[in-house]
Parts: C-alpha cells; structure tokens; sequence
C-alpha cells in the first residue's frame, strides 16, 4: 500500500500530468475547474456552514464524543504572509485515499448518492468553500500533509485541486501544537486555512455569530466551540463560545415517530454562567410523495421531519431572533413561529434560505402541519400523571401570529384548521378526570367569575354541573389573560351571557354563598351588566336579596325590582340605621312593596372594596337606592295616610327617630308635611296650620270656634295624648303633643296665626282680659311680622276699645282713638286745637279702665291705629276737611279760613307741617288753570312776563280770591305755592307751549329756552319741542336748529367753499350767544368743527355724484385745506376718506377720479408715457391749470400719486402698448421693467389680470421677433457652449444694451421664465433651417434632461441628405434597427444622430429602442405581398415572435389573426410565403418524408436549418400550433387499399404470426393495470378478437394512401407499404411475407407495423394508451416473445396477470 506522500505524488502524475504522460482527460479536467471557480464566486456561500456541515458527514469512532473546533489567531504560522490564520480541529477518523481524491477533482464527492445514509451535503463545493477566504488551504489528516492554491499550478495550469505535499515544517506543527494546547493530543483532522487579508473581518464576525442552536440538529457533533488565540489576549475581538448537546431520555418510539427531550448548553467568554435550554423534539416520517419527487433527492424515500419545542428561552448569544428553519444547520429565516422545523430541505447557494419554488420543499411543508398536530397531542394527553395546570404552557408552541414568509402562512392556517378537529383542549370538570374536547366546543368564562367560582367552591357549594350549561367550560389554568392570542388562534370562544344565567339559576351560588362572594357577585354582574347581560333572561332570575313581612331573607329578580310596579328594593344610607328602619318597615306592613336588604348584605357593600360599583349598578339597575330615615319616613309619610292607626303610628315613629337623632334637623320638613287624625278621627294630609286639641287651648277662650276651618287649620284629635307602643319603643304622657307642639307647628294663641278674615271678636266690646289677650296676640303677630290684612282690618275698624270724648264714655276703633300720655294729660293742645279746629272733635282711650297695664301696650295700641301725637291730631283735623273739599268745593272762606288757621298755628308757636302736609296735595286751590294742589301753583308778578310767552303756568286766580290773596304770601309758600320766578326754569319747562306757538321766538324768548336748557333737568323736553320749529334766525332767515351753523373764525372757511350753508345771526342775538354753545348744539345747531365738516363731507359726497364739483370748488377747498393745516383743527377720518375715495378730480382722460386714483404729472413720468394711459390731473388751461401744481403738499397728503414710485399700479393697471411693437421704444421697456421692480418690492403684491392680459402681447423684441414674456427668455452665458443667442428666442441684448441684464428678476415676474429655457428652445425647433443648429437644440435639451408636456406636439428631424430636413412623429422612430429591416417603414435615429442623443430621444421623447412587435406584424404584411423573404429576414421575425408571445397573451391572438401566410422552405434554399391553410407542421417524419418525395408543393412550414440559440425549433413549432398552424398527421386522411384481385393469400398458423400465449399475456397484463380500471370479462373479451382471427399472409405489398386536402381545392396524394393490416369485420389479419435478408432495417419496420396494428385493434376505444401497449408489443416481438424475457418485461413496468386471466390463458392455450 502506497503512502499517503506517495499517493499524492501519483495523483499529480496521472491526473494533472505532472512529471508524467499527458492524461487525455486534461482539457475536461480544465474546463470543470473553470466552472468550480465561476460556481465558487458567483454563489454566497457561507463557508463556515460548508465546514460544520462536512464534520457532521465525517466517520467517527464509537467510543469518540465527535467535536469541532475553530480557533483563529493573528500569526502567521504558515509564513504566507496572511494577517491571521483559522484553524478547525476535527476528531474525525481522518481523511482516507477515496476522501484524498475526492478533493482533488471536481464533482466527485464520496457522498454522492448517500443522502439515505445520513449526508447533509448537498451544494457541490464543501471543501472547496475555503478558497473564499484563504487562498493556500491546508489539511494534515491520517498522515496526509497537503495543501491546495487558487492560482493555477506552474506545472498543469490548473488551481484548486492540484495537491502539493508539505514537507515536515516543526516550526508549522509546533504552532499548531501550541494553539490548540501543547498538552493535548492533536485531533486527527486539522485544517490551516491562512485568511486572505479582506477575508479577516468577515470571518471573526461569522465565527462571532455562531448560533448556540447549530447543534440542535445535528446526529454526530456533540461539541462545537469557537474561540480566538493571541499572544496578547487583550487585541482578542472574537466571542468565544463553546456548545455541547446532551440527549436526556427517549420520550416515545413508534414506527413512524419518536421524541426526546435534547440539552443544549452554551458557555461564552465573559458570561458567569453557562446559558442552557432544552427542547423537546418530535421526528416522524412521512413517505415521499411521487409529484414531489426531484432529481436532488431521487434516492430518498422518506421525509424525516423534526419539530423542536423550547422548554424555556431559546439560546440567542446577544441574537434578537432565532432561525426557525433549519436544514440540519440553520438557515437566516426567522419564521416568527415558537417552534423550530428541521428537514432535508433543498437550499439556496447561500444557505440563507429554502427555495420556495421547489416541489420538494413544498412536499416537506404540506407535512408540517401533521407532524405538528402529533407532536402537541403527545405532549397534552400522553402523561398521565401530569396536572392540568402544566397543560397551557404546550400550547405557547402554537404559531399565533403570522410569518413574514408568504409561503409558511399555509402551514400555520392548516395547523390552524387540524387543531379544530382535534379533541385537545382541557375542560374544567371539578374532578380528578381529565376531558378534552374541540376548541369549538370549549368555552371561557370571565376572570371576574372563575374568581367567584373559586371561592363558591370553596363555601361547599357544588359545581359538578359546571359544563352541564351548553357548552364545556375551558379548564381554570387556561383561562387566562396570559392564553387570550392563543385561545384567539385556536377560536375558544367565550361563554354566551345565557351560559351565566344558567350556571347562576341552576347551582346555589346566590343564597350558599357568604355575603363576600354573593357581593363579588353582584360586583360581577354590575360591570358587566350593559354589555353582556341587559339584554338577556339575567333580569329574570332570583339574584337580589330583601328581607320580606315575616323577617326572612328572600329573593327577587332584578327586572321584579326595576319595573314601575315591581318590588321597591332599599338599603339604608347609614350602617347603623339598618335594623331600624327593616323594624319598621315591618311595622308599616312594608307598604308599597318597600322592602330592605338584609342587614348582613347591606353591611358587606359598605365594607366592600367595590361598594361604588355595586352601589351604581344597584341604583341604576336594580333600583335599589339607599335611604336614610328622612327617605324613609319621607316616603311613608303618603303611604300610611290610608290607615288612622298608621298615621299614629308614623307619628311615634318621627318622635322617636328624632329622639335618636337620627333625623337632625329635618324633623320639622317631616312634621309639616305628615298626615295627622283631626277631632273627628279623619286623616288630613294637607294643612296650612295645626292647632293644639281644643280642651286645652286659648284660642277656644278668645274666639268661641274655629275660625280656621274654611283655611285648613286641623284641630288634632284627641289620640295624640293617648300613650302608644310600636315597633318595640314605647311613648308615656304628653310627650308626643308637646314633640307635634315643636316640630309639627302644634299651635295656640298668641302663637297662632290668625286667618286672613274678620273675627266676630272684633266687633263686639271686650273684657279687660280678652282685650289684653288679643294685644299679646298682637304683639305676637308684629313680633313675626306677619299680621294678615283683612285680620287686622276688622281689628284697627271694630268697636271694641273702650274711650271717652268731651267726658263721654263710649267704644270705638283704635284707628279713631287717641291716648294721651300721663305726663300731659293736662297739656293744653287739645284745646287749643278744640279752639283752632272749627269743631274736630277728639275721642281718647279710657285709662281709668284698663289700669296702668295699658301703656305697657304701647306699640300694640299703635299697631292697632291708636294715635297718640299733636301732629297726628292735626292730621286728623285736615283729613276732616279734606273730607269736606272731596264732597264740595271749598269756597274762598273756606281757603282764607285755613289760610288764617295756618297763621294761627303759627303765631301760637305750633308746627303746621302736618296740618300743611294733610292739605296740601288736595285739589282746592283755584288757579288760571283750574283747581289745582297748591304744590305747583304760582303767584304771579312781573318777572314771569317772558315766561309767560313760551309756557302756560297755572298762576292762582287773583281775580277769584281778589287782592286779600296776596296778604297770605308765607302761608301759601308754606303749602307749596311759587312765589316769585327765583329760578324756577323747570316750571317754565313742565308747562311749556305746543311747537306750533314757539316759532319765529323772540330774542329774549329764545335766550330764555337757552337758559331753561341750561338749569332744567328737562332739556331734552325744550330739544323735542324746538327741533322741528323755526325758531332760530340766521342769515337765510328762521331756520329749524338743524339746519344752523353757528360761525367759527377758525375753520368757518370750509363753509364757504360751497356756500348755501344758514349761519346764526350773530348780531340779533348778540355776543351771548356764544355762551350756549352746548345748548345749541343740544338743539340741533352745528357748533362744533366735526359736525359742520360731517355736513360738508354730505355736500362734498352730493356735489361729487352730480359732477358738479367747479374747479373753483377745487381750489378754494385746496386753499382751506392748507389753511386749516395751520390750526389744531384735524379732518376726521371719514372726511378724509370721502376726500381719497370719491371722484372729484378731473383728469387729462377725461374722468372724474378720487385722489387715489389720480397722478400729477412730473418729469418721471415722461418715459412711461408713450406706452400707458395713466390718470394724470388735468393741468390744461381748460381746466385747473398751471395753478393746480401750486398745491403738490395738499394733494399728495389726499393721497394723489406723484412720485414715480408711488404710481406703479396705475403702470400695471393703464399698460398700452401700441399695436405695431416696432413703435416700443428700448427705454420705454426700461422704464416699463423699473416700474415693475418697484411693484415687486412691495409686500404681497399681486399683478392684475388685465396687466398680465396686456404684457402677454409680443412686445419683447428676440432673435426669433417680437416674443410675449412667456415665449421669450434672456440668454445665459453658461449655454454658450452647446447654444448660441440665435439658436432660439433669446431676448435681443443688442437692441436692449447691457441694462437688460439687470431686470432679469422683473422679467421673470412677466414670465420670461430661464427654466423654460428648454421648452422654448424645443417649440422653436421646427423654424430652424440649419441641421447643426437643430442638433445643438437637441444636445442642450439632452444635457438639461428635458422631457416634453404630456400635451405637446413633438416632432423630430429627419435629415433627407438634400439640405432639407422632414419632420417626423416620434411614434415613426426607432432607435436601433440591428436587422436592418425597417429602413423603409421607420426612421432609424441611430443614421441621423451620434450615440449620446439616442438616450435622448428614447426617454424624453419616447421613441422606442427597437422596432415593436407591432412593427414586425406589419413588415409581414408586406413581404406577404411580395411573397417572399430572406432566411435573416425570417429568422428576426420569428425571433421577436417566440419573445414576444412568451410576455404576452396577446401576441398570440395577434399572430394567428393577422398572419394571412406563413413561410415554407423551397428547395433551392428560398423561403415562400404561402397561405396559412396550405402549411403543416411535419409532427410525423414518415409523412414528411412521403410528401416531400412524392409531391413537389411544398407544404411544410420554415424552420431554421440549423438550431440557433435565440430560435430554438421546438419553441418556433409551438408558436405555430399556437396560431392555428395543422400537424400533419392530423391533417391527413388515411385509406388502406384493398388487395389487388388475383393475390395469392395463403393462411397462417396464430404462432406463427406472433399471435401466441406470451403476446396475449403481455396484453392481458397491461390491460389488468389499475388505473385502467377494466374488468376480467372485458379484459378477456378484448384480447378473444385475436384468438378468432384467420392470418393470411401474402407476397405482395400491403398498402395505404394518404391524402391531404388544400384551400385551392387540390388534393395532395401519396402512399405507403404498411406491411400489417386487421380486417376486424371479417376477423381476418393480412400479413406480408417478411423479407429476412432485409436486416434490421425490414425487422423494426416490421415489429412496428405488427405492434400498432395489434394495439390499436385491442385499444381502439382508448387512444392515450395505444402508444404505450404498442411499445411494449414491439419490444416483445423484436425478443421473440420470448416467456422468461416477456414476464422479466411485465415485472419491470409493474404489469402482472391474475388468477381469472392465468385460467383464460391455460384454456386458450391448454398445455399438451
């Protein structure tokens, strides 16, 4: 045996010839390697999975844990000059001759064909992955000490796999050594691989990014580690990292499955810890399906799917995601479902992903889901002993959410649908047996009621029935949130709202539960309430508790207690108060159907977390609401007013509530509105009062009776003293009268209100001792304030109080008594006013008989209208006489007789006031106005001569009352009468004349109404009266106050601008007119600067609508103007607007205009002229004049334009330029772009429609004419080097000069546009003449990538060689035209136009590159009409057909309407084109060769002689069948002629003709197949036809004709020798004799006539299978049929006869 250097030595001999014979193999070997280095390159490999996956498929020794192990270091221990070097250390048996020359070749892998045994390798390169990164690889394995180089070897020209020997290198190995650890034993396999210098990166980093899972699949590596070997550990980048995998214990075996739980373990530098998880893998297989079946895995008969389950977090080594993919190493895809799919999967080149095109990973796929559902199922049901809480966990393994891979969302919806099938998931049963059942038809309860559940349960409460309720209940350690996407993944639906009612209604849960539970309960239903259970039977179930008549707890529904006339469900607001009011309310015989919760519930809700919940959802609901005792006795106050006992009763129960201070301070509200028994036993509802019994009252001692009947005051009955018990609390004495007494208003005099009547009382003469009871009443009453009016009418008016008059006892009203006081009983008023009084006399109250006592009674008696004052008896002296005045008039005695009483008092040193007070509002005194009050009266004299012409004042009638009237002057002023005018301008007022009397006043008159304007508060009296009247004289004559103007030196001169204005006579009135300023602007006169120029902006406003304003009217208004300037007086705003908006200058346009709109000519405004028509003022001596000028300041502050700035609207707006532009001086364009410049410095400015309308106009002279600013623009410098200023319509800089350049910015505003440059360029195209100057229009529009409007009209030039160019659409352009086919039909640009421009026209404007399919459909068109073509002209048609019929279904339907004739190939090399229906596709050659021989019309269609690679033929003939080209052999006729009369026809034995035993038991064979579906009995009735025959064979030819029908009507014949024919009517087989010395040639000709004929007599109603049987028939014959060779033929294509055909074919041909 050769060693290994020896062997190395011969393979670089013998197969790379080197130092020996060339070996014949070399230039294959060449080629291979090439396509190794393209495969290499061009793939993205991921070298260290090409490795990791060869380890795997290495042989290990039993005893051995096989490892790897990847170690890098920054030296080079190769001395190659590499940055660093990777080393893999493998304890593999080591490399052997076989593995040795698998290296060294190309596509000779000893794993080839042993994918059954468990190699992963697939990708054609493993090994030869290294040279990605290191070009000088090598491997010391088994005594082999090689290495291999990239670059092609000096000695063969060939890299990669030409092995070259290292010598022994101690300084190589001792590093080797070293590295791995020079105390240990190098591993049999070790490869140096030293790293290109780019490479260095991208390997620490995949070597850094090595997946803790790589393992997890893996049958053999049970180590994997990685780290980085450095003489300074600190330059160390990569993360080392060592991974072991463990498996536990077998789970399950079967035939087809088997799981294991696996541990992974992964220890990283840096980590404390070692990182650990372990999963639980199912592997099963499944058969491989035939459609899925391809040529990679041809071997394989099994898929072996493994499914991995995390049992915790997954190992991730710093890794956001984890492959979900692996092919037993891991893929990039992150399938983003919870479990991990391992499978023989076929790989991209990068082994980054599947290929989703494949069939068989498709195959794969489809059985995911299977194996899946098998594994769940064994890990949820198979442990018997596990708890059902353990059980949710395996279901996180679910794919919930969707992939981002397309093609694994069917996986996950099969998953899906299986499972729904699957009895899997747990139901909660409350026993130790385990159910399962379909998601479907699981339920899941809320959280809130598995709570109550729990700890009904734990009350002793059953719940066996739990599922009992239409549905199974999804088990408790499921049914949770943290389950909620995968309960949602697998449709577990919750519970309906019915399945509460019945688990409620049909277990114990309300009354066996304690109060805690029955509230979370009732918490429970009130959250959810709205949502789930309003609308369901809830409402109808016993749920609420209430404590009944008897004192039980009971139950009622909520809807018993929420409708109108249900159960009135309450609870008391107070905890404390609970047992009070039940005890009661059973006392009340729960009236109404009010009944309590139980105390026990109700003090659960208060201590209740969730009492707010509850407590709103019992109101709002259940309407239970909380009452506090006031709510209670508040309700009940009605209800028990249908019972006298109760309403004692409720009377007990206040008392004693109260008591308990429970009621506070609402006892009274409840008192006032209680129902109560009167004296008659009647319960009374509704009062205005209570009086106490009357046995025991004062109002009974004063009155007689009740006068309070009619008023509703109730007398209480007599029950109210009587003692009571109820509801266990007892009532003794009068303490319940003396409780209604305080808080019910129980009343007695002087307490009582009285009613508002007359008392019989009053009118009868008292005792002492009712009189003082009835002023204690009183006093009472004024005390409260609230003394009814008749009451105290029949009081003050009644006889009842005893006095004395003139010494005479008697009885009167107080409101006619007086009582004197004691201390001036002798005082002698009374008598001087007995003396003064013309017989008043004066009753006084009897003092003698009510004692001292009385005058404690003071303000009582004073209530009452007892008088007691001096001036209260002159009061009553003067109400006597006014008495008599409003009977009679008084005379004139009568008013000198009070005049004199007046006096009297006076001189008797006594006050009048109230004897004058009395008096003198009356209407007594006679005055020339009537009788009148003597307030208001006057005594005339002469200072009211000039009031008496504007005012008719009521003086007293002198001539009545005569002279003797005038002595009493200080008594009349006393009552009020004017003595004297002493100012009295406001009684001029009050009795001022009508309108109609004060016009035309006089002088003093009408000083004085400007003095009673002055002094009186009624003003506005004098304004109304004096408005409309013409009372004031001005110089126009009298005139309304309104239309008068009161003259100012000041700024008087704005009233003489239009004159006509009526000024104040100023002289009539004197220099004391100006002193009323205010109060003649009160009437109307226009005193002030801001109200005459209000009436002057009318006029102004007036004058100026009618045109009428005089240009002297402009002049001396300009002359106010500016003297107005000089005095404080300011123009108001609104006279100012008037002044800039109407129209009142006159212009040279003829107009009138406002200042606004107006401009005074100057010097800047001349070169603007010639093209506008501006509104300058008219200065012409026709009009204002030169003067006008005169006034610049006045008119530019009105707002006239004049500076040349300010005016630049007026520019825009008056634009005009002349119709001939030549007429456009350059400076007025210059001026015409300052003014627009000035325009655009202003802030939003905006040019009007009519200014962009006029410049819009071609007035901007070009190179190309006068251009609108639009269609023009200014030549830039920097297009100089592709266009010139003539090239297009540039702006003419000539014409213009340099200035021009300055206002590019206000041309631009115009629209000369720079940007449009190319558009503009492009439009002016078609006016070029000169060639070069249109392809340097197009080299700019190129350079600037312009491409047209969608709307443009474009053309492109077409040189004709003749110094003309046509224009051309660019729809008749191509680009290219590679055939050179097209010249006449289109342009072709490529002729025209240099390259660079070609890009141009194809994508601005669209041309196509090539002639389109279209073009191609109409070229046929005409070489159909000159039918015939070249072979390079049918070669480029048909090309771009097959293309174009592969893009598109269209080109189809196309060619086979449009296509009229289609090409034959003549015999002399020609093509002719010939119809459609006269050529056939030659499917049969035999035919063919027939026709082509026999018929000298070509029929066949064209096809290219030789293959070519852009035409293959088999695509040509599928487009012709496609557009409806015939084969020919279905277009034929077939006719077997007849045998010649006179052959000799001799017959022959059945065996002899081949018709024996085996041919009938080949037949019968393929007939019995399967998928045939045929029955022995017509299986034996098929091949019986042959057992019937007669053979006759001849010596002469056996024939037939073909003929083949043409369009034009001729029909093409020809014949042949069949050689075979089957006459089934007559049952007879015609066979011609076989010519034996013929050769093969005759044999096959005549095996294959034999076979047909016989298959296509036996399977003459099943043509898709004739080929086949005749097939197996020819072969069969060509053997003889020989019966070993024919059963050896029946076995291999899985054909085999049965019991029924071996008994047919052993009586058809029974043994001898």
């Amino acid at each position: 045996m050769a060693t290994p250097k020896q062997h190395i030595e011969h393979i670089r001999k013998n197969t790379f010839s080197i130092g020996g014979e060339k070996n014949p193999l070399a230039p294959m070997l060449d080629q291979a390697v090439k396509y190794l280095s393209a495969e290499l390159y061009a793939k993205d490999v991921h070298f260290l999975m090409e490795l990791i996956q060869n380890a795997e498929d290495n042989e290990y020794l039993e005893e051995v844990d096989p490892s790897l192990e990847f170690v890098i270091t920054s030296r080079d221990i190769t001395n190659t000059g590499a940055p660093a070097t990777l080393l893999m250390f493998n304890n593999e048996k080591g490399f052997s001759a076989k593995n040795i020359e698998s290296i060294c070749s190309v596509g000779n892998s000893t794993k080839k064909g042993n994918r059954k045994l468990g190699y992963i390798g697939e990708k054609g390169i493993g090994f030869k992955s290294v040279f990605l990164i290191a070009s000088q690889p090598y491997i010391f394995s088994n005594g082999y000490q090689i290495r291999f180089n990239e670059k092609p070897c000096p000695h063969c020209n060939l890299g990669y796999i030409v092995p070259e020997w290292v010598g022994d290198n101690p300084f190589l190995l001792s590093h080797i050594k070293q590295i791995y650890g020079s105390a240990s034993t190098l591993p049999t396999t070790t490869l140096v691989l030293p790293l290109k210098p780019d490479k260095v990166n991208p390997v620490k980093q995949q070597l850094s990014s090595i997946h803790p899972e790589i393992l997890l699949f893996l049958s053999k590596i049970k180590r994997l580690s990685v780290r980085e070997d450095n003489e300074d550990p600190s330059i160390n980048t990569v993360s080392a990292v060592a991974i072991t995998r463990e498996t536990n214990f077998m789970q399950r075996k079967n035939i087809d499955a088997e799981s294991y739980t696996l541990h992974l373990s992964a220890e990283e530098n840096g980590d404390e810890f070692e990182k650990e998880c372990s999963y639980y893998l199912w592997k099963q297989k499944f058969p491989v399906r035939q459609e899925n079946r391809v040529d990679l895995r041809m071997g394989v008969e099994d898929w072996v799917i493994t499914l991995a389950f995390p049992n915790g977090e997954r190992l991730h080594r710093g890794m956001k995601y984890s492959p979900g993919i692996y092919a037993f190493l891991p893929t990039e895809m992150v399938t983003n479902f919870p479990f991990i799919i391992q499978a023989d999967f076929i790989l991209a080149s990068s082994r980054e992903t599947i290929r989703w095109d494949n069939i068989w990973n498709q195959g794969i796929l489809d059985c995911v889901p299977f194996a899946f559902i098998e594994a769940l199922v064994s890990l949820v049901k198979t442990v018997d002993d596990a708890p059902l809480s353990s059980l949710p966990r395996m279901f996180r393994f679910l794919p919930v959410h969707s992939s981002p891979f397309e093609k694994l969302n069917p996986v996950r919806d099969s998953i899906k649908a299986k499972l729904a099938e699957k009895d899997i998931i747990p139901s909660e049963s409350y026993t130790e047996q385990k159910f399962f059942h379909k998601p479907r038809e699981v339920c899941r309860l809320m959280p809130d009621f598995w709570n109550i559940l729990k700890k009904t349960r734990e009350g002793g409460v059953s719940l066996h029935k739990l599922s009992s309720h239409g549905c199974y209940v999804l088990n408790f350690s499921f049914d949770k949130p943290e389950y909620d996407h995968i309960l949602d993944f697998l449709g577990v639906r919750p519970v309906s709202s019915e399945w509460y009612v019945k688990c409620i209604q049909g277990s114990n849960i309300v009354m066996g539960v304690s109060e805690a539970t029955y509230l979370e309960l009732l918490h429970f239903l009130a959250v959810n309430w709205q949502s789930e259970f309003h609308s369901t039977s809830m409402g109808s179930i016993p749920l609420i508790k209430y404590v009944g008549i008897d004192g039980r707890v009971s139950l009622c529904s909520v809807n018993e207690s929420s409708r109108q006339y249900g159960k009135n469900l309450r609870r008391s607001l107070q905890s404390t108060h609970v047992s009070w009011l039940i005890d009661w309310n059973r006392e009340f015989r729960c009236m109404s159907d009010l009944f309590f919760v139980p105390r026990t519930t109700q003090e659960a809700i208060c201590s209740s977390s969730n009492k707010e919940v509850v407590s709103k959802w019992l109101v709002d609901w259940v309407k239970v609401t909380a009452l506090s005792v006031y709510d209670f006795a508040d309700f009940y106050r009605d209800q028990v007013s249908c019972d006298r006992k109760l309403v004692i009763a409720y009377a007990h129960f206040l008392y004693h509530s109260s008591l308990k201070g429970y009621l506070q301070d609402k006892v009274s509200s409840l008192c006032g509105k209680m129902p109560l028994v009167d004296s008659y036993g009647y319960v009374i509802k509704a009062r205005n009062a209570v009086l106490v019994p009357a046995s025991e009252s004062k109002w009974m001692q004063l009155i007689g009776s009740n006068p309070w009947r009619e008023e509703s005051y109730i007398e209480l009955g007599e029950d109210y003293l009587q003692p009571g018990y109820f509801a266990g609390t007892s009532t003794v004495g009068k303490k319940l009268v003396d409780f209604l007494k305080a808080f019910a208003k129980a009343t007695d005099i002087p307490h009582i209100s009285p009613p508002n009547a007359a008392i019989p009382t009053a009118s009868t003469q008292l005792t002492k001792k009712n009189a003082f009871l009835l002023l204690d009443w009183i006093r009472e009453l004024k005390r409260r304030n609230c003394i009814p009016e008749r009451f105290m009418a029949c009081i003050r008016e009644g006889n009842w109080l005893k006095i004395t008059m003139n010494g005479f006892p008697g009885y009167k009203p107080p409101s006619q008594s007086f009582l004197l006081p004691s201390s001036n009983r002798s005082s002698n008023w009374g008598n001087i006013l007995q003396n003064g009084s013309v017989l008043v006399d004066i009753p006084l109250v009897d003092q003698v008989f009510y004692g001292p006592e009385i005058t404690g009674y003071w303000e009582e008696l004073r209530t009452v209208g007892v008088m007691f004052e001096y001036g209260e008896a002159c009061e009553f002296i003067g109400n006597h006489l006014m008495s008599l005045a409003a009977s009679s008039t008084l005379t004139k005695s009568n008013v000198i007789s009070i005049l004199n009483f007046i006096k009297f008092l006076r001189q008797n040193l006594l006050s009048p006031d109230k004897f004058i007070d009395s008096i003198k509002e009356g209407r007594w005194l006679r005055t020339c106005r009537g009788d009148r009050s003597p307030v208001g009266s006057v005594l005339y004299d002469q200072e009211w001569t000039t009031a008496r012409q504007i005012s008719n004042i009521p003086f007293i009638d002198q001539d009545f009352y005569s002279k003797d009237i005038l002595v009493f002057k200080p008594e009349l002023q006393l009552l009020g009468v004017v003595v004297g005018f002493n100012g009295s301008y406001q009684l001029v007022v009050d009795y001022l004349k009508s309108p109609s009397c004060l016009s035309n006043l006089t002088m003093e008159a009408f000083l004085l109404v400007l003095d009673c304007m002055c002094h009186s508060n009624s003003a506005h009296k004098l304004v109304d009266a004096l408005k409309s009247t013409k009372c004031v004289k001005t110089n126009l004559g009298y005139k309304c106050p309104g239309d008068c103007f009161l003259f100012h030196p000041e700024w008087g001169c704005l009233l003489k601008v239009f004159g006509g204005f009526p000024l104040v006579d100023s002289s009539f009135y004197g220099s004391n007119i100006i002193s009323h300023q205010k109060e003649l602007k009160d009437l109307g006169v226009k005193v002030d600067f801001e109200d005459a120029v209000k009436v002057f902006v009318q006029t102004f406003m007036k004058e100026a609508s009618l045109s009428s304003i005089t240009k002297d009217n402009v002049l001396s208004f300009l002359s106010c103007y500016r003297t107005l300037k000089e005095t404080p007086y300011r123009f108001p705003s609104d006279l100012k607007k008037c002044i800039r908006e109407v129209k009142w200058l006159r212009t040279r346009l003829g107009d009138l205009r406002s200042p606004s709109n107006c401009i005074l000519f100057g010097p800047e405004w001349k070169l603007i002229h010639p093209i506008t028509r501006l509104p300058f003022i008219d200065d012409s001596d026709k009009y204002y004049g030169i003067d006008i000028h005169q006034y610049q300041k006045e008119l530019k502050s009105m707002g006239v334009i004049i500076q040349f700035k300010a005016g630049v609207k007026f520019v825009a707006a008056g634009l005009c330029f002349p119709r001939d532009p030549r007429h456009i001086a350059p400076e007025n364009v210059l001026s015409l772009l300052q003014c627009i410049r000035v325009f655009l410095e202003e802030k939003d400015h905006s040019f009007p429609e009519a200014f962009l309308k006029n410049v819009s106009r071609g007035w901007l002279k070009t190179h190309a004419g006068f251009r609108s600013p639009g269609n023009c623009c200014l030549f830039n410098s920097q297009w100089s080097s592709h266009v010139r200023p003539t090239d297009g319509p540039f702006i003419d800089e000539d014409y213009y000069g340099f200035d021009i350049k300055l206002y590019s910015k206000e041309l631009s505003a115009i629209g000369v546009d720079a940007t449009k440059v190319c558009t503009l360029l492009a439009s002016h195209l078609d006016s070029h003449s000169e060639f070069d100057a249109i392809v340097r229009v197009y080299d700019f529009l190129r350079e600037n990538k312009w491409k047209p409007d969608s709307d443009a009209t474009i053309k492109i030039c077409i040189p004709d060689g003749l110094e003309n160019e046509r224009w051309v659409n660019p729809e008749e352009c191509v680009l290219h035209d590679k055939d050179g086919l097209f010249g006449l039909q289109l342009n072709v640009l490529e002729n025209h136009y240099e390259p660079k421009l070609l890009h141009f026209f194809s994508s601005s404007f669209n041309v196509r590159s090539n002639p389109s399919f279209d073009d191609y459909c109409k070229l046929w068109k005409v070489w159909e009409s000159l039918g015939r073509l070249t072979q390079a002209e049918c070669c480029a048609f048909w090309k771009c057909a097959c293309a174009k019929m592969q893009r598109s279904s269209r080109a189809e339907r196309t060619l086979a309407d449009d296509l009229v004739k289609l090409p034959v190939l003549l015999s002399t090399g020609e093509i002719l084109l010939c119809s459609k229906s006269d050529v056939f596709i030659a499917d049969d050659l035999l035919l063919k060769d027939l026709f082509e021989k026999y018929s000298s019309r070509p029929i066949f269609v064209w096809c290219p002689q030789q293959n070519l690679p852009y035409l293959p033929r088999t695509r040509l003939l599928e487009v012709y069948k496609k557009i409806g080209v015939h084969t020919i052999s279905e277009s034929v006729l077939k006719e077997e002629l007849s045998l010649a009369d006179g052959v000799e026809l001799s017959q022959m034995d059945l065996r002899d003709a081949g018709i024996g035993e085996e041919l009938i038991r080949l037949i019968l064979g393929f007939l019995a197949y399967p998928s045939l579906d045929i029955e022995a009995t017509k299986r034996h009735g098929a091949v019986q036809c042959l057992l019937n025959l007669k053979v006759l064979e001849t010596m002469e030819p056996i024939t037939v004709s073909y003929s083949l029908s043409l369009s034009d009507g001729e029909v093409l014949k020809v014949e042949a020798s069949c050689m075979i024919r089957w006459d089934k009517e007559c049952s007879k087989f015609f066979t011609q004799k076989m010519d034996k010395a013929g050769g093969q040639k005759n044999l096959i000709e005549y095996a294959t006539s034999f076979s047909e004929v016989i298959a296509r007599g036996v399977l003459w109603d099943k043509e898709d299978q004739i080929k086949a049987l005749s097939e197996l028939i020819k072969l069969a014959f060509l053997l003889n049929f020989d019966e070993q060779a024919v059963k050896f033929l029946m076995k291999f294509n899985n054909l085999q006869t049965f019991l029924e055909d071996e008994e047919f074919l052993n009586a058809a041909f029974p043994s001898v």
